[in-house]
């Protein structure tokens, strides 16, 4: 299955007042991206751990009014940090709120201090993904019992790289797969993906890849694409939320859409 070539930038929920992250989803989305992430933790990832931190869930809320044409979503909700009936009511209402735009995103979970510190049971790598796997039907089912019914199937966005486990829920459930590492690893783990659906009879082809970049397209999108990836996230920091580097990769989708796959 052939998707076409997205950008997304992930904008960092830290060391920034939300005047300052409301001001960056504004111009994000009239930079041209085609999806605005936050992230689902409590505390900033670096810089100052004990800096300036917003909640993931009361955030997507509100770009769900002030947006009006990018998919907005969490790259991604940590399973562990919301009852699963619970996140699935939350996402039927965003996707409301939005007109449709929502990205389920969500993953296992990993940052310990979140855990610590707001008191959930950190357990093993394996227990959070097994607890991932227990939580997608019960999302797909209060889904399908909300009453309104969400506007559409909400797109659902895994990520992680393990191969044996979670890897396997992606084949299962994922409609998009976010990614970790370089070319060479995003081609391994595509390819195990396809066997974990062939496995579960599912065609892995119909699950979007997704990767982070960090420097120029001409450094790493076609070598990106020929590996399979179609969507492509920048990362942003506040308090500034530099949007440069997002506004090349969106002049080269652009370029690519006009010129061809090989122009």
């Amino acid at each position: 299955m052939t998707h076409p070539i997205r950008i997304a930038v992930q904008l960092h929920p830290q060391h920034a007042e939300y005047a300052d992250i409301r001001d960056a989803v504004l111009r994000a989305e009239d930079l041209g991206v085609d999806a605005i992430f936050n992230w689902d933790h409590f505390f900033p990832l670096y810089g100052d751990r004990d800096g300036k931190h917003f909640e993931c869930w009361t955030m997507l809320g509100a770009w769900a009014e002030q947006t009006s044409r990018v998919q907005i979503g969490a790259l991604v909700s940590c399973n562990s940090y919301r009852n699963p009936d619970l996140l699935a009511d939350m996402a039927r209402t965003v996707d409301h709120m939005s007109g449709g735009r929502l990205v389920l995103g969500i993953g296992a979970g990993w940052f310990r201090k979140d855990y610590e510190e707001f008191g959930y049971e950190f357990g093993t790598a394996g227990s959070r993904i097994a607890d991932l796997a227990a939580a997608m039907p019960r999302i797909t089912a209060r889904l399908a019992a909300g009453n309104p019914a969400p506007t559409r199937k909400i797109p659902v966005m895994i990520g992680g790289g393990g191969e044996r486990k979670t890897l396997r829920v992606v084949a299962q459930h994922a409609d998009i797969w976010h990614s970790f590492g370089d070319v060479e690893t995003l081609t391994r783990k595509s390819a195990i993906l396809d066997d974990h659906g062939t496995a579960v009879g599912r065609d892995a082809s119909v699950i979007e890849r997704s990767v982070e970049v960090d420097a120029p397209p001409a450094e790493q999108a076609e070598a990106l694409v020929a590996a399979g990836a179609t969507l492509f996230t920048l990362g942003v920091n506040g308090p500034g939320y530099d949007l440069s580097l997002a506004e090349q990769w969106v002049r080269w989708r652009d370029a690519r859409a006009a010129d061809g796959p090989t122009g």
